[in-house]
């Protein structure tokens, strides 16, 4: 229940973040601006960390043991097949100041 209390907010926290900065969380919309506050000061994927916390959150309210045993897997492909390509789109179209950022910010928590 912690998990889905927590997911919410930290949402919510995100999408205003990415409003303030004037860019969608669309991840099909191109990116206006590198975003490094509000949750991103800790994390280079909130909205990410927030989709799992739900995910976790659900999967131990309906106490399904195969929802938990997933988590690996969809995270490994969050990883590399979304995560990987957004960084990558990231470091073309900021440059420095990404790579600065990601120096400095962990990829999770």
């Amino acid at each position: 229940m912690v998990c889905v209390l927590v997911s919410f907010p930290l949402a919510l926290l995100t999408l205003r973040a990415l409003s303030r900065a004037h860019t969608s969380v669309d991840p099909v919309k191109p990116t206006t601006a590198l975003v490094t506050e509000g949750p991103y000061r800790y994390s280079r994927n909130p909205i990410y960390v927030a989709l799992t916390l739900l995910y976790l959150g659900v999967a131990f309210l309906v106490n399904a043991l195969w929802i938990l045993l997933l988590v690996v897997p969809v995270l490994l492909v969050m990883r590399y097949g979304v995560i990987a390509r957004e960084e990558a789109y990231l470091t073309r179209k900021f440059g420095d100041a990404y790579r600065q950022y990601t120096a400095q910010v962990r990829r999770w928590l």
